[in-house]
């Protein structure tokens, strides 16, 4: 067995701007030529995956079509839900790349639970962005139709309703995903976030939030004992300064220097924050390397170490 890597897989990159089930299906048709390399490499590959944009529409759909006689399903079923139609896509995706390169792999999808704390104040506070961008008018309209809803601005790319996003504390399934890895099958696990439950007596009771996939997928690799942690976005790297004129890209990072750089306020919160605050969880927790960097320079990473590679605080950071 080769490396065993933990990937997480932005939920944007699963939605295009058709967001029908054929053109979701595509877009991880092409994302697949992409994940396949690390089983060309060798590595022992982990999927994880996010749905904001999917589990958001679902909602709509659900809310939309709600009558006493046929209600809406809570946010959690509405996770499992995502999590099964992706890691449904993901799968035949997968199947038909490692068909066609004729590899000799399976791939199998988890539905996966995730721990969280009741006590968490996150949900006193929803921050998580789920669903589709949309206008200020639209959103409005959307909280007059569903009160208990909340919107706010992301990223100045329009409004998105947002919902509590507690930290996960286990995952329930690490040992069904550990036999899976021993058995050299891929699985698909903490799809979403992952599934939020609390503990309660001898049940698990399933909560209205979602998990930030960022930090159950960090959960997931530091349980499971992952060599690394690979959490791709829309960019090859992590930048100080984006988007200005004296913006520079990060090529290997210290957890200090990334400790400093999120004082000074240099990623967006539900953006580029979390993905490298679970980095460094990473990090910190195992004192192996953790990766951010672009689906498309997964064959870049491999090759060249290209992308942005957080270390311990030993190691000096470059900056380009």
């Amino acid at each position: 067995m080769g490396r065993k890597v933990v990937v997480a897989l932005g939920g944007n990159a699963i939605l295009s701007k058709d967001a029908s089930a054929a053109a979701q299906q595509q877009a991880l048709r092409d994302t697949a030529e992409h994940l396949v390399k690390f089983i060309e490499n060798g590595d022992q590959l982990i999927i994880s995956h996010g749905n904001g944009p999917q589990v958001g529409n679902l909602l709509l759909q659900q809310a939309s079509g709600s009558t006493s006689d046929n209600p809406e399903m809570p946010l959690d079923s509405c996770v499992a839900m995502t999590q099964g139609s992706i890691g449904y896509w993901m799968q035949n995706a997968m199947d038909q790349v490692i068909s066609e390169k004729g590899l000799d792999k399976t791939v199998a999808t988890v539905v996966t639970q995730v721990e969280v704390s009741a006590d968490d104040p996150a949900f006193a506070n929803p921050t998580k962005p789920i669903g589709p961008f949309m206008s200020k008018e639209d959103a409005d309209l959307a909280k007059k139709q569903n009160p208990s809803f909340s919107f706010v601005e992301d990223a100045g790319r329009g409004y998105r309703r947002v919902v509590p996003s507690p930290k996960p504390i286990g995952v329930v399934e690490t040992k069904a995903v550990n036999a899976l890895v021993e058995a050299g099958i891929v699985p698909i696990s903490v799809g979403g976030g992952g599934v939020p439950v609390v503990t309660e007596g001898h049940r698990l009771s399933g909560k209205e939030a979602v998990i930030d996939k960022d930090f159950a997928s960090e959960k997931l690799a530091e349980l499971v004992g992952a060599d690394a942690l690979i959490i791709l976005t829309a960019v090859p790297n992590i930048f100080v300064n984006f988007n200005k004129p004296d913006q520079k890209r990060l090529e290997k990072v210290s957890v200090a220097d990334l400790h400093q750089y999120i004082g000074e306020k240099q990623f967006a919160p539900g953006s580029m924050l979390p993905k490298v605050e679970a980095a460094i969880d990473f990090v910190e927790a195992t004192g192996n390397e953790a990766v951010v960097t672009a689906l498309d320079n997964i064959e870049g990473f491999i090759n060249d170490g290209s992308g942005t590679i957080i270390v311990p605080n030993k190691n000096r950071s470059t900056i380009a």
